[in-house]
């Protein structure tokens, strides 16, 4: 009987003990973000030698718990804790525009095929410092759809997505046993001015090294203010992977996918598109009419400067010029369409900085101009016309134009 009593005690004295027992509660979300680059480490302190705790993936959802200058501590969906940066972070915005930006991005027409020298990295941002969320190989195709000139400047911190901790409850403040439950704490007495208040009362004349500086502070205010120093710029494009990534890469670190027996005349310029203008058979090994577009200068804001179709002729088993046009100054998208015959446009500049669309026939081996009309973005591109567009007036000649003139004189 006592054992069996003994025993009842104990069992109760267990139970009583674990249901005191307070679970460690978890720390409250401040923030909310997702993770940008391909992997990220997640390590036990700020110091970037200290252990790594969890391997994270691009996409993956995090809770922010504390910020430390650059740094943040997250806890992973599966609980983990640990510090990285918060540049290595995006917000639930900005992964949202990602994702939408990719689904856009496989409506965008191809400027053509390039490959990378080494592994790259594709960007959030044309910016060496956003995060980089895809990593492919060399070799690997891209497509590219975009391009632009962006200043090499730090990317601030991603702004995390606050919520509000619980309010804290702030202690009862103790009250005076008056009757009227309040202290009734004095103002405190006005300080006394010092014993020498009338000496430091007096007009102190300035001495004749602050004259000297006064006058070298005015000759200093009337100097022109020093030449701003210039932003460095860099060359990014916009492209697409095969399975509908898009993302931003240096362009210096791409390399345009077009045949070496074509390239070799780009004459130091960057090939910035390139596009078959139909196909020829060389003793069984097909070779191609090509349209490029190159740009001398990486750093000019327009995309090319200069258009080129090349012709593959079978008499001399090489490539010849077609076509060519310099000095120009020409926008994405170019567009060429196969038909009968082939026909390709550009977005070029006038004299007045006015965009125009221009469409050009490839006839065999010749081009020419057969539509100029204004360019407008935010409308869709205006069709190519083909052979059905009718033929230009014949060119008149001298003979012609006098024949005409003597007519009109004698009334005929």
């Amino acid at each position: 009987m006592r054992n069996s009593v003994f025993h009842f005690i104990l069992a109760c004295s267990c139970i009583l003990l674990f249901s005191c027992e307070k679970k460690a509660e978890r720390t409250p979300a401040i923030g909310e973000a997702y993770i940008g680059p391909v992997t990220l480490p997640i390590r036990a302190d700020v110091s970037p030698s200290s252990k790594v705790l969890a391997t994270l993936q691009h996409g993956e959802h995090v809770d922010i718990l504390q910020t430390r200058r650059r740094f943040v501590r997250v806890r992973s969906a599966t609980g983990i804790e640990g510090w990285t940066e918060n540049r290595q972070l995006l917000t639930p915005d900005q992964i949202k525009q990602l994702r939408q930006f990719s689904e856009r991005s496989l409506t965008l027409p191809s400027m053509g095929e390039a490959t990378a020298y080494s592994q790259l990295n594709i960007h959030t941002e044309p910016n060496r410092l956003s995060p980089s969320f895809y990593l492919i190989n060399q070799g690997v195709k891209l497509d590219v759809i975009g391009r632009t000139l962006a200043p090499r400047v730090a990317t601030p911190p991603p702004v995390v997505k606050a919520v509000k901790p619980p309010p804290k409850q702030l202690p009862k403040k103790k009250t005076d046993s008056r009757k009227d439950g309040l202290l009734a704490i004095g103002k405190p007495p006005a300080p006394k001015p010092p014993s020498n208040w009338l000496e430091l009362s007096q007009i102190v004349k300035p001495t004749e090294e602050e004259l000297k500086a006064e006058e070298r502070k005015k000759e200093a205010a009337k100097l022109p203010p020093p030449a701003p120093v210039p932003v460095k710029m860099d060359d990014w494009k916009l492209v697409r992977t095969k399975d509908g990534k898009a993302g931003w890469v240096l362009s210096r670190m791409l390399s345009m996918a077009i045949p070496d027996d074509v390239a070799q005349y780009s004459e130091g310029a960057h090939i910035t598109s390139y596009f078959s203008l139909g196909t020829v058979d060389d003793e069984g090994k097909p070779k191609h009419h090509w349209l490029w577009t190159t740009l001398k200068g990486p750093g000019d804001t327009y995309d090319f400067d200069s258009f080129r179709v090349f012709i593959y002729s079978l008499k001399k088993h090489r490539y010849e010029t077609a076509y060519i046009e310099r000095k120009v100054i020409g926008h994405y998208p170019v567009e060429a369409k196969a038909g009968s015959p082939p026909s390709f446009s550009l977005i070029l500049e006038d004299d007045d900085g006015k965009l125009l669309h221009k469409t050009y026939s490839f006839e065999g081996y010749r081009v020419r101009l057969i539509s100029k009309e204004p360019w407008n973005p935010s409308a869709p591109t205006a069709p190519v016309h083909t052979s059905d567009a009718p033929p230009p007036p014949p060119h008149d000649s001298f003979e012609n134009k006098l024949k005409n003139e003597v007519k009109k004189v004698l009334g005929k």
